[in-house]
């Protein structure tokens, strides 16, 4: 492993995050603390010493410290225009050593703010380890070769999964232990553990895949019926890969870090070759360190991707861990357990962290920053406990950004809409006091872009196997979670939609599912109404079981195409669904390759053009039904 003295000055970033005519956001890891930080904007008249309050700076460890630069005043930065950012340290500028960051023939930093979105991207789902390819990497191809800037998508948008907690490989783990080591992250104490702290993790490869046997915590509530006896001691956290479950806080900043940063990965050393694992594991941990080989090579076009466009994020479950919040049982679970509430509280830390702040950093300021900074300056385990009790009761992870058409972001994951006649059915994806606020947000709006991590409107034969397999009690099983698993929320949806004084133009984004699809809606029996067009696009690096797929969409297709009467016994009965085809295809309507999605969007806010650009430059063009 590397020494100390080999880490660059900039160890992640510079990337860009909430960006628009009164904002500027930049977030960056460095691995010293850094005096007298300027910002330049060229293209604009700003260019000063940072005042406190638009400098946010936080030790991670002995050698990295992260920094959110956040300055916001009115007409700060000009619309349709070339600008360039530049931070410097002293007298030193603080990117110009990084390695191809800027785009052939270009500049450094060149950003453009287009308050009227006409084109975006957007994703979800990067499991670093998976065999795919990195549509991230394919985005930032796309972009180099756009020589108009006015051209540019307008935002960057990663709906859901950015990383995967739950879903660890071998070698990653491996590596997350050097980083920790390197970068001097802070340990921690556990309560209610097998481990009396972190620094007893062991991230040797004979260690690995044994988390789930001998570290998650399982369930200990008392079962009422003999019957029901099955469920003391078992898992708590339910993905079928939790073999490598992350615990602690600095394992998680390592893994953000890792998923980022290009030069880390060229501090560690992962043997392909190692002692200690079971034949099948050991030829796990080669096919995983081949596919982190490809991750790795790609990680400096994902950070010059992210550097040239304002980038905006929402958690869904990997993020945290599979299943989150999917069932008030499971919530009864988790949150009741120190050790199991302490895991999930880390990952909510570390997503405020690297994604939530970045999105809307004023939201945070009153609620959260204090704990935060609090906790990080002495972290002790009653600082750690007190913020993590502040972050689950926090209710603004949605947030909203006012360009034309107006965005929303919804967070469906921490305001459920929990079951009410059993436990252990899934819990609707959003309360009715949040649905309401979300009502709100759309009166008076002539057009809006949703994004929700879930597709609202769902492949219906899946929904339904789903709903089969919640009958008989397993819907952790299955990931029962869509907007029509609940009776109220799905209702109150779609009553939403339907509301005579909602948008006449619905653009829904959404991933989660690890396949692409793209929807046309109108309301039945009405010749006026919304139109809704439901654009799901995941995943950036994942796909579904590619054999299982073709069968789905085409039972799916026989038994609720657009002409099945099966669709009169839906809870959406009251909306007509027709799906696009891909690149014209008569019978297919899902996509199952890696890939991120393009959309542009008429002044109308309605989509001229829906597609995926594939991690292999291949794209496909979603096609309106034929009618």
């Amino acid at each position: 492993m590397a020494a100390d003295n080999s880490i660059p000055l900039i160890i992640a970033g510079p990337a860009l995050r909430h960006c628009d005519e009164q904002h500027f956001t930049l977030w960056f890891v460095s691995k010293k603390p850094l005096q007298n930080l300027r910002l330049r904007l060229i293209g604009t008249e700003f260019d000063r010493e940072l005042a406190s309050d638009e400098l946010h700076c936080i030790a991670l460890g002995k050698h990295a410290f992260q920094y959110l630069l956040r300055v916001s005043q009115e007409d700060l930065l000009p619309k349709d225009t070339l600008l360039q950012y530049q931070v410097y340290s002293g007298n030193q500028a603080l990117f110009d050593d990084i390695d191809a960051l800027s785009y052939p023939q270009r500049q450094s930093g060149e950003f453009i703010i287009k308050p009227h979105i006409n084109k975006l991207l957007h994703g979800s789902c990067r499991n670093a380890h998976h065999h795919s390819g990195d549509a991230l990497v394919a985005a930032d191809t796309q972009l180099a070769q756009c020589t108009d800037i006015t051209q540019r998508p307008a935002l960057l948008m990663m709906s859901g999964d950015q990383v995967y907690v739950d879903d660890i490989a071998g070698p990653m783990l491996y590596a997350i232990g050097q980083v920790i080591s390197l970068l001097g992250l802070e340990h921690e104490q556990f309560v209610d553990a097998p481990l009396q702290d972190s620094s007893q993790i062991s991230y040797q490869p004979a260690a690995m895949y044994k988390r789930h046997l001998d570290l998650l915590p399982k369930t200990q509530y008392k079962a009422k019926t003999a019957i029901a006896r099955w469920y003391v001691n078992h898992p708590i956290f339910t993905s079928s890969l939790a073999e490598n479950h992350l615990v602690s806080l600095n394992e998680l900043i390592a893994l953000y870090l890792l998923y980022w940063s290009p030069e880390l990965w060229e501090l560690i050393e992962i043997p392909k070759q190692v002692a200690g694992l079971s034949q099948a594991n050991n030829q796990r941990w080669q096919r995983e360190w081949d596919h982190l080989l490809a991750f790795k090579a790609g990680l400096k076009q994902v950070r010059r991707l992210m550097a040239h466009i304002p980038t905006y994020m929402i958690f869904d479950d990997h993020d945290v861990t599979d299943d989150w919040n999917l069932t008030a049982r499971w919530e009864l679970a988790a949150y009741g357990h120190a050790f199991s509430k302490r895991i999930i509280g880390n990952a909510l830390i570390a997503y405020t962290l690297f994604q939530g702040l970045g999105n809307a950093p004023k939201r945070f300021d009153s609620e959260i920053i204090p704990d935060l900074d609090a906790f990080f300056a002495a972290p002790t385990p009653e600082a750690q406990d007190s913020l993590i009790d502040k972050l689950l009761a926090f209710e603004h992870w949605h947030y909203s950004l006012q360009t034309i058409p107006k965005l929303l972001v919804l967070d469906t994951r921490t305001r459920r809409w929990r079951s009410e006649s059993n436990l252990g059915k899934p819990s609707g994806l959003m309360d009715w006091e949040a649905l309401m606020e979300f009502q709100a947000e759309l009166v008076n709006q002539p057009n809006v872009v949703i994004v929700s991590p879930a597709p609202m409107y769902g492949v219906k034969l899946i929904e339904t196997i789903q709903r089969i397999a919640t009958f008989f009690g397993g819907s952790l099983l299955v990931d029962a979670e869509n907007w029509m698993a609940h009776p109220g929320t799905a209702n109150t949806l779609l009553s939403i939609f339907q509301h005579r004084k909602t948008p006449e133009q619905f653009i829904i984004l959404s991933g989660d599912v690890h396949y692409s699809f793209s929807y046309d809606i109108r309301i039945r029996f009405r010749q006026a109404g919304p139109q809704i067009y439901q654009i799901t696009s995941s995943g950036l690096k994942n796909q579904f079981p590619e054999k299982l797929l073709p069968v789905f969409d085409k039972f799916n297709g026989w038994l609720y195409g657009h002409f099945s009467p099966l669709n009169f016994f839906t809870k959406r009965k009251r909306m007509s669904i027709r799906g696009r085809r891909p690149n014209a295809e008569r019978s297919k309507r899902l996509v199952n390759k890696s890939g991120i999605g393009i959309v542009e969007i008429a002044a109308s806010g309605a989509p001229t053009k829906i597609s995926v650009l594939h991690s292999d430059m291949s794209e496909t063009e979603f096609l309106p039904p034929r009618h």
